[in-house]
């Protein structure tokens, strides 16, 4: 993980660099930062092993590989974009609010072998556990009774799905977290582990009731992104998929950005990408035709596109994919 972000994160360490997001019905925001155990702010808090925000702009290959821990609850929070993953070997697709949660012994990886241009937000909590009765201790630095902490890591353990959504209130703890990381004013010790317990309490709490949440990701835009990866060849305007679901063009432009944090243009050039990228993993399809069969006008446009947002030319990505297989 570390190398990772060594090789994919040089904004991480530019403490100017912000992140705009909607919470709580008011835009706030978050720098980009990477916590780990041998941090500072994380001296005291052995069982924090990382936090971090990070703003993905470009596609990074083989970055998301399949990872296991057996003895970390982690948690991601989707800020911007748009995110494929399996998780525990179920799929899953991640939209802005959602907030997913992946158990000791359980799986992460990409569903496409890297990680997708967006913002996300995790923390990674170290626990107790034991594999024979299937427990899971919080102990010593939480402050919920060994009953509740039990119900709480049991009502997981049974969930049906490893994804919550319209979790705000989740990034709004988070959010807390890390001023109290870096301000460390007094009692931020016992503070930090609190909201730790106030985030476990909102995911159980959530995971009980899931049924009756709706994604505030609007279905419509699902069935748009369908229909545009149907028939990618074609010249999409940003009238065209305007209309597609009912909308004016500034009204479209303003919903695609608040739900995925690019301008419609932008958006569909990542799925242009991505489509892009399952058909370079055939040798028997030219780069030409995946070009045209993507939408970009030739083989050059295609290449500078692909280039600027994996950081490899069609050829190199074939090369290196093929080595890795």
């Amino acid at each position: 993980m570390q190398l990772f972000f060594q090789l994919c994160c040089p904004l991480l360490s530019t403490p100017s660099t912000k992140i705009y997001v909607h919470a709580l019905g008011r835009y706030s925001y978050m720098n980009q930062f990477l916590l780990q155990a041998a941090s500072r702010e994380l001296k005291h808090f052995p069982h924090i092993t990382e936090m971090s925000v990070r703003k993905n702009t470009t596609i990074q290959l083989n970055s998301w590989e399949r990872s296991c821990a057996e003895d970390l609850i982690r948690i991601y929070y989707i800020l911007e974009g748009k995110f494929e993953w399996i998780i525990n070997e179920q799929h899953h697709i991640l939209y802005p609010g959602d907030l997913a949660i992946i158990l000791p012994g359980q799986t992460l990886q990409g569903e496409k072998d890297f990680l997708d241009i967006g913002t996300l937000c995790w923390v990674h909590l170290k626990v107790d556990c034991d594999p024979a009765l299937r427990t899971i201790s919080l102990k010593p630095w939480s402050g919920l009774s060994e009953s509740e902490s039990l119900t709480i890591c049991r009502i997981q353990q049974h969930s049906k799905t490893a994804v919550l959504v319209r979790m705000k209130d989740a990034f709004a703890i988070l959010q807390n977290m890390r001023s109290e990381l870096y301000e460390q004013q007094i009692g931020y010790r016992t503070r930090v582990n609190q909201l730790i317990d106030e985030l476990l309490i909102l995911i159980a709490r959530q995971s009980t009731h899931q049924n009756n949440l709706q994604r505030d990701f609007p279905q419509v835009f699902v069935k748009l992104e369908q229909a545009l990866r149907q028939n990618l060849a074609y010249q999409w305007t940003v009238e065209e998929m305007a209309a597609m679901v009912g909308l004016g063009t500034t009204a479209f432009s303003e919903k695609v950005k608040n739900y995925t944090g690019f301008s419609p243009l932008n958006y569909l050039i990542n799925i242009r990408i991505s489509e892009a990228i399952k058909l370079l993993r055939k040798p028997e399809i030219n780069v030409t035709s995946v070009a045209l069969d993507t939408g970009f006008y030739s083989s050059q446009h295609f290449a500078t596109t692909f280039k600027k947002l994996t950081g490899y030319t069609p050829g190199d990505f074939r090369k290196k994919d093929r080595l890795k297989n």
